[in-house]
């Protein structure tokens, strides 16, 4: 690990839970009280399984204190932007959901409070109340001192293209921050054939069922509204950036002949939005070739470091991103400089 880059390493998502939600989580596998089949698998395997890996991940979760900043230390990490692990508030009723994202962006910040070098974060909001959600962002954003939101990804089968969601959208924009949406497991509507191979978590259903929602914002005409919006995606675009040519093509084709009534006329091509209005993280993907793909295609400006602590808590990673065959500034601005202008640290 090089220890004079010049720079800061900004790491962009990194996942935390509150004890208050863990709890909440093992008490729900416990009574089997969700009917989530992808719930019941990632959550019961990182909350109730005593291998190795599930034990310390959880215990990596809930600390926001000295352990997180000594792991830090170690990759040569300087800041980590915190957000709410999957699947956040997003499993339980919205009155719950609700509470907990209060109370979860409230411990979020006096964490932050207390590192204020060290940690920035995004707020957890429960799209099962639209209104309510959008104001805790607000709250969040401007008494709290967050950077954006946090969605992860489908909210019991729903995705933000709906428009009963757009309150959320709307605040987001009227707020100039960015949605990032990580991915959760599939809904019940489509996890049976990944789950069939342990395909359904980070392996691969991640990336499919988080690109689908990206792309099912796009085609919805969502952009055409909230045109200003900021969506951030992490894993290098969800297989998103290989696509743009054949997404182009055939949207396009499938709009001219009106195959679908529920694809509206963009005004931009599809492959337009997801250069204009998307932002790219490297969490999980320390990999050098899709790293330059993704700049070469989207931009220097739209790719940023990520880790994917503590999922993904592999310090050696660190210098693959290191030996990026990179300027200097084009990485000071994977490391450093796009993070402090998308977040506005």
């Amino acid at each position: 690990m090089k220890t004079n880059l010049g720079f800061k390493r900004i790491a962009t998502e990194e996942a935390f839970l509150t004890k208050e939600i863990g709890k909440a989580y093992r008490d729900l596998l416990a009574r089997k009280g969700s009917n989530d089949i992808g719930f019941n698998s990632l959550v019961g395997y990182y909350q109730m399984h005593k291998s190795e890996r599930s034990t310390a991940i959880a215990a990596r979760l809930e600390d926001l204190g000295e352990r997180r900043i000594a792991d830090m230390d170690a990759t040569g990490v300087d800041v980590q932007i915190l957000s709410l692990t999957s699947p956040g508030v997003q499993i339980f009723d919205a009155a719950t959901a609700v509470g907990f994202a209060r109370s979860a962006n409230d411990e979020l910040a006096a964490a932050i409070a207390k590192y204020p070098t060290r940690y920035a974060g995004l707020a957890a909001i429960a799209p099962q109340d639209p209104k309510a959600a959008a104001k805790e962002l607000e709250r969040g954003v401007q008494k709290l001192g967050l950077k954006g939101a946090i969605i992860n990804s489908h909210t019991q089968g729903e995705y933000l293209d709906d428009e009963k969601f757009w309150d959320i959208l709307a605040a987001a924009e009227a707020l100039d921050v960015p949605i990032y949406i990580h991915p959760n497991t599939p809904p019940n509507a489509m996890i049976q054939p990944f789950l069939e191979r342990g395909l359904d978590g980070a392996v691969f259903g991640f990336a499919v069922e988080t690109g689908l929602h990206a792309l099912r914002i796009v085609v919805s005409g969502a952009l055409d509204r909230f045109p200003k919006l900021k969506i951030v995606l992490g894993h290098l675009g969800e297989g998103l950036p290989y696509w743009l040519f054949r997404l182009d093509h055939m949207h396009g084709a499938a709009v001219r002949a009106k195959r679908y009534a529920s694809q509206p006329k963009l005004e931009r091509k599809v492959s337009e939005y997801l250069r204009e209005n998307f932002y790219y993280t490297t969490s999980g993907m320390a990999w050098t070739p899709p790293i330059l793909y993704v700049q070469q295609v989207m931009g220097v400006d739209r790719l940023m470091y990520a880790m994917d602590y503590p999922y993904q808590f592999v310090p050696e990673e660190v210098n693959v991103t290191d030996a990026l065959p990179l300027g200097y500034e084009d990485h000071k601005a994977f490391y450093q400089t796009n993070a402090e202008r998308v977040f506005k640290l």
